[in-house]
C-alpha cells in the first residue's frame, strides 16, 4: 500500500494526479528553452529575409532612377544621416568586404541600453558603381522574451493542474462508484446473517470480474460458515448424553463403600475438567439456538427484578470473594424481549465482573435511561480485539468456558442492542444499550 511521508496511506487516483503533475511539469519546464529558440530563429529567420528584400529594394530603386553622380552622393549622405540603423558607402573609401550576415551587441541610443542587434552587409551596384550596404535591426530582447515564455507556461502549468484536478475529482466519482458500491456492501456484509452479497453490474469489466470473484468467496465462506455452525450444534447435542452418562458413572464410582482415598481423589481430578466440558457444551448449544432465532419467547422485562434475581443466585460468590456491591436503579422501561437471554446477559456480565474484580474491592451496577452499566475495580485493561470471541480466555479460572462474553455480544446483536467496553482509572466497565 502505498503511503505519504506521514505513513497515512493515499488514494490510488493521487499517484496517477502526481504522476502527471510531475511529467507535465517537466515537460513545461523544457518547452521553455525549446520555445525560445524556436521564436528566436523565426525572428531571425524573419529578420534576414527582410535585409535581403531591403537590399534587392535598393539596388532596383536606384537602377530605375538613374540619379546623376552629385544627386546621387547627396541621397546617399542623407540616406546616411536619417537611417542610422542602416548606410550605403562607397567602396573607394572602405576596405572590400564579402557579403555576410552578423550579429553584434551595442548602445542603443533610443531606448538607453544595450541591446542585440542583426545586421547583413553586402555588395550593391549604383550607377555602375560598387557600394557596400549595411543594414541592422534591433532583435526583440532576449531576457523578456524568456520573462514572458516562462509566464506563458507557468499560467498554462496551473491551468493544466487544475484541470487535472477536476478530471481526478469527476474520474474518481464516476469511474470509481462500483468500486465504492461493492466497499460499501463488504463493510456491511455480515456472515452470521447467512445472506449472499448480490453486486451491480458495472460497465467496467474490471469491476465485474472482481465481483463475481468476491461473490464465489462470499458464497464459500458463508457455506462453511454454516457447516461449521452446524458441526458444533450437533456435535454438542451429541456430547450431551455422553457427559450425563460419564457424571452419573464418576458418582456410582465416589458412592462405592470399598473405594480408597487414592482412587476417590482421581475420580475427583476427573470430575473437575469434566465439569468445564459439560459447561461449554451448554454454552456451545446455546450460542447456536441464539444463532438460530430460535428464542421467540418475547415478552415485557424488566431488568431490576432479572438484576436483584441474579445477584441472589451469585451472593455466595460475592461475599467468598468480599466484593462491595452497589446497585444504582433510576426510571427504566421494561424492554421487549426473551427473558431467558435477558438473565443470561445478566449473569454472564456480574459473573464476568466478579471473575476480573480483586479481592475487597467493588462492583457497581446501574440501571437507567435504557442502559445498562456494570463497573468493577481492576488492575489491567482487556484485550478489547478478541474481548467477545469465542474461547477469548482472560482468566486461568476454572469454571471459565471462554464463551460468556461471546454469547453476551450474540444476544446484543439478536435483539439490535449495543454492548461497549472501556477501561478507566483502574476500573473496568461495560455497558449495554437497549
Amino acid at each position: 500500500m502505498e503511503r505519504d511521508t506521514n505513513g497515512k496511506p493515499h488514494k490510488l487516483l493521487d499517484n496517477t494526479f502526481k504522476a502527471f503533475s510531475f511529467y507535465s511539469l517537466a515537460i513545461l519546464i523544457l518547452s521553455i528553452p525549446s520555445y525560445f529558440l524556436v521564436v528566436d530563429w523565426i525572428w531571425v529567420t524573419e529578420i534576414d529575409d527582410n535585409h535581403e528584400i531591403i537590399m534587392e529594394r535598393i539596388e532596383n530603386r536606384f537602377d530605375q532612377v538613374h540619379v546623376s553622380e552629385k544627386d546621387l552622393e547627396t541621397i546617399l549622405n542623407t540616406w546616411n544621416i536619417l537611417q542610422p540603423s542602416s548606410s550605403i558607402r562607397s567602396l573607394s573609401h572602405l576596405e572590400a568586404k564579402p557579403d555576410s550576415i552578423y550579429e553584434i551587441t551595442k548602445y542603443n541610443e533610443y531606448e538607453k541600453e544595450w541591446d542585440r542587434f542583426r545586421g547583413l552587409q553586402s555588395v550593391i551596384e549604383i550607377n555602375k558603381k560598387l557600394y557596400l550596404l549595411n543594414v541592422e535591426t534591433n532583435v526583440e530582447e532576449s531576457y523578456e522574451t524568456i520573462f514572458a515564455i516562462g509566464l506563458i507556461t507557468l499560467l498554462m502549468y496551473g491551468l493544466l493542474v487544475f484541470g487535472f484536478i477536476r478530471l481526478n475529482k469527476s474520474i474518481s466519482i464516476k469511474v470509481w462508484k462500483p468500486f465504492y458500491l461493492t466497499l460499501s456492501k463488504l463493510r456491511s456484509f455480515d456472515i452470521n446473517e447467512g445472506e449472499k452479497v448480490v453486486f451491480e453490474e458495472s460497465e467496467i469489466e474490471e469491476f465485474n470480474e472482481l465481483n463475481q470473484t468476491i461473490s464465489a468467496l462470499i458464497n464459500q465462506s458463508i457455506s462453511a460458515y454454516n457447516q461449521q455452525k452446524s458441526f458444533v450444534a450437533n456435535a454438542s447435542h451429541e456430547l450431551q448424553t455422553p457427559i450425563a452418562l460419564l457424571k452419573s458413572k464418576l458418582d456410582i464410582l465416589l458412592q462405592q463403600e470399598n473405594l480408597s482415598q487414592k482412587h476417590a481423589d482421581l475420580i475427583q481430578g476427573i470430575q473437575i475438567p469434566l465439569s468445564r466440558l459439560t459447561r461449554v457444551n451448554k454454552n456451545l448449544l446455546l450460542l447456536a439456538k441464539i444463532e438460530n432465532s430460535q428464542f421467540d419467547d418475547f415478552e415485557k422485562v424488566d431488568f431490576q427484578i432479572l438484576i436483584d434475581k441474579s445477584m441472589d443466585l451469585l451472593h455466595d460468590y460475592i461475599e467468598e470473594r468480599n466484593i462491595k456491591l452497589e446497585k444504582e436503579i433510576e426510571v427504566f422501561e421494561t424492554v421487549f424481549c426473551s427473558k431467558f437471554l435477558a438473565e443470561t446477559l445478566i449473569n454472564n456480565l456480574l459473573s464476568n465482573s466478579i471473575r476480573h474484580t480483586p479481592i475487597d474491592a467493588f462492583i457497581n451496577v446501574k440501571l437507567s435511561n435504557r442502559v445498562l452499566t456494570i463497573s468493577n475495580s481492576g488492575q489491567d485493561k482487556l484485550e478489547e480485539k478478541t474481548l467477545f470471541e469465542r474461547f477469548s480466555i482472560s482468566t486461568t479460572a476454572t469454571t471459565n468456558s471462554g464463551l460468556g462474553l461471546a454469547i453476551l455480544k450474540e444476544i446484543c446483536k439478536q435483539n439490535s442492542w449495543t454492548v461497549n467496553y472501556k477501561f478507566e482509572n483502574s476500573t473496568h466497565i461495560f455497558s449495554v444499550q437497549f
